[in-house]
């Protein structure tokens, strides 16, 4: 009857198990490490790299316990904090000779100090907030407006193509304010183009104005059209900021929106605020220009006398290059970038895929270029860099663009990459910056800790007092859960803050509630004169309902809060609905077994451990101890 087979107690054991080794990496701590990655897109980190940073620190005397590369970058675990500021000092003369263009970012940061045995094994600590750990916070506002503008400045080209095409002639396209004004010297002009308009730029509500041989055409971006853009702006920045902000090697940076139009922005661990401001400064701006190719024209450029219109840049080889300053083609025009092979020669090629009204530009610059070189620069920071500089062969018509031209594998993988990180779709701005300190995060961790500690001994002591040997199996199962949370924490390298801490200590009195119901349909069984073996299996099968019910029920609370909350809220519902589902598991199956294993095996059993049962009247005798 209270007896479990053998294949449940194992499953037991190994989720105990499993919930220690992954819970143990929490109590290591971290290490000090210095980070080097990349300050440019068109720079890569990787072997060559590591072995440089060897070099420098074995040069420098300086003595390290060991050095990964990983995606983020070469990290370098230090003893000390004096070590690292040492390694970082020495680093940055060895990377940056040039302080004013800085090739590499050179960040402190904290590693794992886990045993490598556990590393093996994926068991890592959870990622601390940035209440706990410290580190900065930012809120961004996005100009909107600007949005607006670049989008109303990108359509006056279109324009411009669309009435070429149609061979409609008109006295001058020009922006006002928020709108486009068109100007035409005959009506039916104006008609004509009215409905060429129309049908190529769906988002604009056009009206006719002026009159005699001053006829004008005013379109505006309708309410629908500015809200899409709106929308557009706000997730492809957010997605930039991501791309960017993983060059400071952030365990889980927080990068979100917060209401219609600003961008929150924290980094845990990150206490340098000015480079993590470089950091969210630094979007690359995709731009494809003309090659200038004249004969001298390289040669006078590179002697101070550089043709008008032109300025010079620098290759991936390192040679340079003249470039016209017209911009062909930006990134907005660029909708997607992916690796892939020449169909002819079989070398690795970047495809590029534009957006209708980038395709017909395209289309006409190649029919105008063929056997022209075509430059694609990344600019960050007002500074250029040639991604490539492919050779025409002929006109590109249907948006899909190949680059090439001896490039590698890796080369493709990492210019799509680039070219897919795009640009910011609208300015932003700094209007809120805070700090926190990481003596105040430990504060709060020591504070949580505490609150939790405190907590989990006040309700094992009541449960102890009120229900005796079932109120020792309630306790453990309680610890079984805080490890198997914990634990679950750990695997999903969530991000603990202190709203979790605050999840955590509302779990356990959660936990604590499943076992009181079970305890006291027990004692309801027994007050019913059951025997005890009967009244233990009665109680747990009966219990189970109303504990499956509530802890639903709860479930659904956390989840919406999970599903619609943001930042703290987010935080909290996660821990909570992870704590439900240990909760449910610990007090059934994990208290059960223990049970079980205390009183299963006892044929004859005359009494169970569960304090008083009481009986109206008198003292129940059956079940007392």
């Amino acid at each position: 009857m209270n007896r479990y087979p053998l294949w449940k107690y194992i499953i037991v054991a190994v989720a105990l198990l499993m919930g220690f080794v992954y819970t143990l990496p929490n109590f290591f701590g971290e290490s000090p490490a210095v980070q080097v990655s990349s300050a440019k897109a068109t720079i890569k980190v990787d072997e060559r790299a590591k072995a440089r940073v060897e070099e420098t620190l074995s040069a420098a005397g300086i003595v390290h316990d060991g050095i990964q590369l990983d995606f983020n970058g070469v990290k370098t675990r230090l003893k000390d904090t004096d070590t690292q500021l040492k390694a970082k000092d020495a680093l940055e003369k060895a990377f940056n000779p040039d302080p004013a263009d800085p090739q590499y970012v050179v960040a402190l940061n904290l590693l794992s100090a886990s045993p490598r045995w556990l590393t093996a094994l994926h068991a890592l600590p959870m990622y601390l907030g940035l209440d706990l750990r410290g580190g900065v916070h930012f809120l961004l506002q996005v100009d909107m407006k600007g949005a607006l503008t670049k989008r109303l400045d990108s359509t006056s080209g279109d324009l411009r193509t669309v009435l070429r095409d149609k061979n409609l002639r008109h006295a001058g396209i020009s922006r006002e304010g928020d709108r486009l004004v068109v100007r035409f010297r005959e009506a039916e002009v104006r008609d004509k183009a009215r409905n060429a308009i129309a049908d190529s730029q769906p988002d604009l509500l056009i009206t006719e104005q002026g009159e005699g041989d001053d006829l004008k055409l005013v379109a505006t971006l309708k309410p629908e059209a500015q809200k899409k853009i709106g929308e557009f702006a706000l997730k492809q920045n957010i997605t930039t900021l991501h791309n960017r902000i993983n060059e400071l090697g952030v365990a889980e940076p927080v990068i979100q929106q917060q209401g219609a139009d600003r961008i929150v922005v924290q980094l845990p661990g990150v206490q340098d605020t000015a480079k993590a401001k470089d950091i969210l400064g630094r979007t690359a701006t995709l731009e494809i220009r003309m090659v200038d190719d004249s004969t001298g024209a390289l040669e006078a450029a590179l002697a101070g006398n550089p043709p008008f219109g032109t300025e010079v840049y620098t290759e991936r080889g390192g040679q340079p290059l003249l470039v016209k300053k017209q911009v062909v083609l930006t990134g907005d025009r660029l909708t997607d970038a992916q690796p892939g092979f020449d169909g002819q020669t079989n070398e690795a090629a970047g495809h590029l895929t534009l957006d209708s009204a980038g395709a017909r530009i395209f289309k006409d610059v190649t029919r105008e270029n063929v056997n022209k070189r075509m430059a694609i620069l990344l600019i960050e920071k007002g500074k250029g860099e040639v991604v490539t500089a492919p050779v025409i062969r002929s006109e590109i018509a249907g948006g899909r663009v190949q680059i090439s031209g001896r490039m590698t594998t890796t080369e493709a993988n990492d210019t799509a990459l680039l070219l897919r990180a795009g640009s910011l779709a609208a300015p932003m701005d700094i209007v809120e910056e805070r700090t926190i300190g990481p003596s105040l995060g430990a504060e709060n961790i020591k504070k949580g800790f505490h609150s939790t500690m405190w907590g989990f001994a006040a309700i094992a002591l009541f449960m102890i007092f009120y229900y005796q040997m079932f109120g020792v199996v309630s306790s453990l199962a309680l610890a079984a859960n805080l490890l198997f949370l914990i634990a679950l924490l750990s695997l999903l390298q969530a991000t603990l803050t202190l709203p979790g801490i605050a999840a955590i200590a509302l779990t356990l009195g959660m936990a604590i509630d499943s076992n009181v119901l079970i305890n006291e349909r027990i004692r309801e069984e027994l007050r019913a004169g059951m025997p005890p073996q009967a009244a233990i299996s009665e109680g747990y099968e009966r219990a189970f309902g109303t504990i499956l019910d509530s802890n639903i029920t709860t479930l659904i609370a956390g989840l919406a809060l999970l599903m619609f909350g943001s930042g703290p809220v987010r935080g909290f519902a996660v821990v909570h609905c992870l704590g439900i589902l240990t909760s449910i598991f610990s007090s059934v199956v994990v208290s059960r077994a223990l049970i079980n294993l205390i009183y299963g095996r006892q044929k004859k059993l005359t009494k169970v451990a569960i304090g008083q049962i009481w009986k109206p009247g008198n003292v129940a005798a059956n079940g007392q101890k």
